[in-house]
């Protein structure tokens, strides 16, 4: 950034308004707007429902059912919502907003775009606006503004692990609702691990009845000598039905955001094995694990295993519509296929050179299929190391390396890299003063500072960076107040990161806006960390 164009940005960012992510172009202009018992939301057909929906937002706390209308008379004090085919420079996500003393104008070229200038409305008002009781005595004025807005990239994602510990649909709809007003569009649910099988699959009753429940849960961190690992004793587990999957996708898809199915292949899947040991590459019973780390135990690659997974897939597929489905290929040990007759064999059969390359082979082949039904494979950084299937999308968690290896091989990427994104990593380096952690240190200045377009790509392979997610691994986060303590306001500096512009971030303006937004989080009930601590 030049120092002219820093100098602006300080000059100018008193005046603009707490909103989090900060918008891309803010003018604040002289006089405000406030909302009456008169004032009528006017909306064109396609954006009825959001018209409802932002009625549905401003009636709790104002005790205003405000009406919605395709017009109004003149004169009339309104909020209009409506679509914009000369808006399209600003894309599908985009919008503008124009505010005066007597009426707000929303418009957007997409139906996406004018959700997301609902929320910055939302955040324009005074922070009562979001409670879900009457407030009494509050004048409901928002700034005249003009706001022209856009997001910086496509893929602004949050990872919820719901495998190491089961949280309730009810909770995964609240984080559904804390990702659209911080405009994040990507909901990664990591349904499967060694830990537990956290959704219906119909053809495979076991999964649930079996891999969903755990019989005790390893206390604190797992000591390398494992006679020295204690448990709490207590049996833990829950899944999703498909009838809740369908709840929950609905839900997101009201509110822009898509989820991202994450089936764990080949690793990560001791509670399938408990529950089909076929599936397995010894003899043994093996139980739900309950401790923590990298399971030695993998599935096997054979065929039978293979369709196993494809149809677990089908169902997967028919649950979440969205183009993504994420297969892990994680923290895969091969000790056990480098023993196993039948892996040696097929490594021979197909003429590879290692348990590395049959590990491609594996991913390929739900790359295949997952393509063939029009979807696309995502899977973590070392989907690489045995080769890159085709169409491929790589997530990279393990720095940028592995993003800035496939973006040049011409695969889309998603950063997220555990150097700024990893949000079950420590908030400060006394760590007596907080919850127990997987380890790491990753404050909120390291976060908002993240880069997801690493300077070492040319233009052309930068466009191969979808954007980023955080992730919220729950080893060490037994419940959702836990889990709300450490996403935020970290996911509050990702989402600045992953919608502003790069040139208009700047850390002093956020924490001073974070001070409003913290307060908005507090009336929505959500555990933030205090900030300065």
């Amino acid at each position: 950034m030049s120092m002219l164009a820093a100098l602006a940005i300080a000059l100018a960012s008193d005046s603009v308004p707490a909103v989090v992510p900060r918008p891309a172009h803010v003018t604040v202009q002289p006089g405000a707007f406030t909302l009456r018992a008169g004032t009528v939301i006017v909306t064109d057909r396609a954006l009825r429902a959001l018209g409802e929906l932002l009625g549905d937002y401003l009636f709790p706390a104002t005790g205003l059912r405000l009406a919605v209308r395709t017009a109004a008379p003149a004169g009339t004090h309104v909020i209009s919502l409506r679509l914009d085919s000369s808006l399209a420079r600003l894309g599908d996500e985009g919008y503008w907003l124009d505010a005066g003393p007597s009426r707000v104008a929303i418009r957007a070229y997409r139906a996406a775009g004018a959700f997301y200038g609902i929320q910055t409305l939302r955040q324009l008002f005074p922070t009562a606006i979001l409670r879900q009781a009457k407030v009494e005595a509050t004048a409901w004025t928002m700034p005249a503004v003009s706001i022209e807005d856009y997001p910086r990239f496509g893929w602004r994602g949050l990872l919820l692990d719901v495998a190491r510990h089961f949280m309730p649909k009810e909770f995964v709809k609240k984080v559904i609702d804390l990702l659209a007003l911080h405009k994040l569009n990507r909901l990664q649910l990591h349904l499967t691990d060694d830990q537990g099988w956290r959704i219906e699959i119909r053809r495979y009753p076991r999964l649930t009845q079996v891999g969903a429940w755990r019989r005790q849960t390893i206390v604190g961190r797992p000591d390398d000598d494992s006679t020295k690992w204690r448990f709490d004793g207590q049996p833990h587990g829950g899944f999703y039905t498909q009838d809740d999957i369908a709840e929950i996708v609905a839900y997101a898809r009201a509110r822009f955001v898509t989820l991202v199915p994450e089936i764990e292949m080949p690793g990560h899947s001791q509670a399938a094995i408990a529950a089909y040991p076929e599936l397995g590459n010894t003899s043994d019973t093996l139980p739900v694990f309950t401790a923590w780390g990298v399971d030695l135990n993998i599935l096997n690659p054979g065929d039978a295993t293979i369709a196993f997974e494809q149809n677990v897939l089908t169902e997967v597929m028919r649950l979440f519509p969205g183009r993504w489905i994420h297969t892990g290929g994680d923290e895969a040990p091969k000790a056990q296929w480098k023993a196993s007759p039948l892996a040696q064999a097929r490594i021979r059969e197909l003429g590879l050179k290692d348990e590395e390359a049959l590990q491609g082979y594996f991913t390929r082949r739900m790359d295949e299929f997952l393509t063939s039904h029009g979807r696309r494979l995502i899977g973590w950084d070392e989907i690489l190391e045995g080769g890159l299937a085709p169409n491929a999308t790589v997530m990279s968690w393990r720095g940028t390396e592995g993003g800035i290896a496939a973006a040049r091989a011409g695969h889309d990427v998603v950063m997220a890299p555990t150097s700024h994104t990893y949000f079950d990593y420590y908030q400060s380096t006394d760590t007596t003063t907080e919850p127990l952690a997987i380890g790491g240190f990753l404050p909120l200045d390291t976060v908002y500072a993240f880069e997801p377009i690493p300077a070492a790509l040319a233009a052309a392979e930068a466009k191969r960076v979808l954007g980023g997610q955080g992730q919220l691994w729950t080893e060490y986060m037994p419940d959702a107040k836990r889990l709300e303590y450490m996403a935020f306001p970290r996911a509050c500096a990702l989402a600045e990161v992953l919608w502003t512009p790069r040139e208009a971030r700047d850390y002093a303006d956020f924490t001073r806006r974070l001070t409003t937004h913290l307060e908005r989080l507090a009336v929505l009930d959500v555990n933030y960390r205090p900030i300065g601590n």
